[in-house]
Formats: structure tokens, C-alpha cells, sequence
């Protein structure tokens, strides 16, 4: 695995120049450890045009950034967070269910398990995000089995950060996942079943056009009606598309169909957009969705466990 590499000394200024060339910068690289005592570097970047709009990259100091077998997807990475960085909460997603979250904390590489467990753990936090002061989280173990390690190139952020905010909300959707007040770790099973070997692919959710239409909405209701003061949201996000196992493409077409409908309006140009009155005005039918995901996901079968599942 890379982390048992030797160190390697010029990972900031190939990270630095692979953000350059995605239109970011690197505003600082500070060494770290991960949570098994791996050497980490843990860069702060910055979109170029915007200094305000950041967010952290962490990568094990072994990880070599000029290595052709990696450095298309970090290229890849850095240029869908610059995309993502012009968002007014470049950190918060939706759910199927219509659970606005904000993903936070999660630190990188993955670990193997100290439990003796044969798997490889990531650990984070997501949070509830509905504009008002909830302090409802979940601390999260992502746990990856051994089969399902093999499918991932690296152990690492750029490689595995979208399919396991992917498969977070995947667990949330299916009611795995409880948002509580304070807690241990859950686990998020990764598994072979967000795989498909013969499509060569992560898949997370089958859905129709009506059910992409109604998700990008009530995205753009809460992420910039709501949480975003009517700033524009990225509406060809590929990690939505690829938990709602579509296409950007698809996305596109559904974001037509909004702006035909009067839900949205493009702003800087088709990939973004902002609601319009006729979707504010649906702020009872999103508040009712999100109250019902909410009780859906809250065991009635043993109050005990409302404390936390498990520590990992």
C-alpha cells in the first residue's frame, strides 16, 4: 500500500502545481499523521479567483503525485473541487430522502481495522443542515472490505472521497444511520455491492428522470434557497450522478426541464443555478419530506441504541 512507501519530499510542489492547473492554490501544507500514525500532509487550497472559498486535501506523505497511475485522477479530484468550491457550502449534499448534510472531519488514508477486523476504515462526521442551529450529527466508521479494496487504486482521498460520501448517504437512505445529539461511531459498510465489475463502476441508487428532476429541486432549494443565500449551486455535480447512477448528461437534461417548469434559473452559465419564487414557495412540501426522513431513520426498536451503534 502506499503508506508503507518511503516519504515522499516533493508531494507539495507536485500538489501544488496539479492545483494550479485545476485553478486552485495552495495556501498551506502542514504535515500530519492519520488516525493509525501514518505520516500525512494536509493541504489547505484555495480556489485562485477566490481566495475566501477553501477546502483540505490530505494525503499520506508517501503518495507520489508525478505517478502516472495516480496523477489523472488527482488532476481529475482538484478539478471537480474547483467546480464544487463555487458553491456557498461546498461541504453539504442531499439525500434521496431530502436530508441536507454537511460532510466534515473525515480523515485520510484509509486505516486498517484495530479491532481485528479484515478492513480498511475511514473516519468522519456528517451533520444535519437544515438552516437552523441543529446540532443532529453522526460520527461515521466507513468500514471497506477486503474484496471491495482491491477495485480502489489507492487508499486515498482523491481516490475514495465521493463513493464513500456516496455510500453514506446510501446507509442514510436505507435507515442505517441515525442522526443524534452525541455518540459513538456508526459503521457505513463498503462493500462490492456499490460495484459493478462488468460496468466498471460505483453504483448507488437505480433512479428515473421524474426522481433526478425532483432530486436537483430540492437541491437547489436547500443548498441555495435555504443554506446558500440564493447563490448558485453546481447542478452537474459527478458525484451526484454517480449516486443516483446517471450520467452528467442526464443531470443536464433534468436541470432543462426545471428551468422549463420555473423552478430554477441558470446563473454564469448552465451548469448553475438558483431557485426561483415557485420553488421557495415549496418550503412546506421540503420541510414535511425532510421531517418524515428524519423520523424514518430514528429506531423505535431499542432506545437503548439511540446513544450509538458501535465504536470502530
Amino acid at each position: 500500500m502506499i503508506a508503507t512507501q518511503a516519504p515522499n519530499a516533493a508531494l507539495p510542489a507536485q500538489v501544488a502545481a496539479a492545483a494550479a492547473a485545476a485553478g486552485l492554490q495552495t495556501q498551506s501544507s502542514e504535515p500530519s499523521t492519520s488516525f493509525d500514525g501514518t505520516p500525512t500532509t494536509k493541504f489547505a487550497l484555495t480556489l485562485a479567483a477566490d481566495p475566501t472559498r477553501s477546502t483540505q486535501l490530505e494525503l499520506s506523505q508517501a503518495f507520489d503525485a508525478a505517478n502516472p497511475e495516480f496523477s489523472a485522477q488527482l488532476a481529475l479530484f482538484l478539478g471537480e473541487t474547483a467546480m464544487r468550491l463555487l458553491n456557498p457550502r461546498p461541504n453539504t449534499f442531499l439525500t434521496l430522502g431530502g436530508i441536507p448534510l454537511s460532510f466534515d472531519n473525515f480523515e485520510w488514508p484509509f486505516h486498517f481495522s484495530t479491532a481485528g477486523a479484515d478492513t480498511s476504515l475511514v473516519h468522519g462526521r456528517i451533520n444535519l443542515e437544515d438552516g437552523t442551529p441543529s446540532i443532529l450529527h453522526a460520527k461515521i466508521a466507513a468500514a471497506m472490505t477486503v474484496t471491495f479494496r482491491e477495485v480502489v487504486r489507492a487508499p486515498e482521498q482523491p481516490f475514495a472521497e465521493s463513493f464513500i460520501l456516496n455510500a453514506v448517504r446510501k446507509t442514510l437512505d436505507q435507515g442505517q444511520l441515525e442522526l443524534v445529539k452525541s455518540g459513538n461511531r456508526q459503521p457505513v459498510p463498503v462493500t462490492t455491492r456499490y460495484y459493478s465489475s462488468k460496468q466498471n463502476k460505483f453504483i448507488f441508487n437505480d433512479t428515473t428522470e421524474p426522481q433526478r428532476r425532483a432530486f436537483l429541486a430540492a437541491k437547489i432549494f436547500w443548498l441555495s434557497g435555504v443554506l446558500g443565500q440564493q447563490q448558485p449551486v453546481w447542478l452537474l455535480d459527478p458525484r451526484d450522478a454517480q449516486y443516483l447512477n446517471t450520467t452528467v448528461e442526464d443531470l443536464k437534461s433534468s436541470a432543462d426541464a426545471l428551468v422549463k417548469e420555473g423552478l430554477i434559473t441558470f446563473a454564469v452559465d448552465a451548469a448553475y443555478a438558483i431557485p426561483t419564487p415557485a420553488l421557495i414557495d415549496r418550503k412546506a412540501q421540503y420541510d414535511a419530506e425532510l421531517a418524515q426522513a428524519l423520523l424514518f431513520i430514528k429506531p423505535s426498536f431499542n432506545e437503548d441504541m439511540r446513544a450509538g451503534h458501535t465504536n470502530m
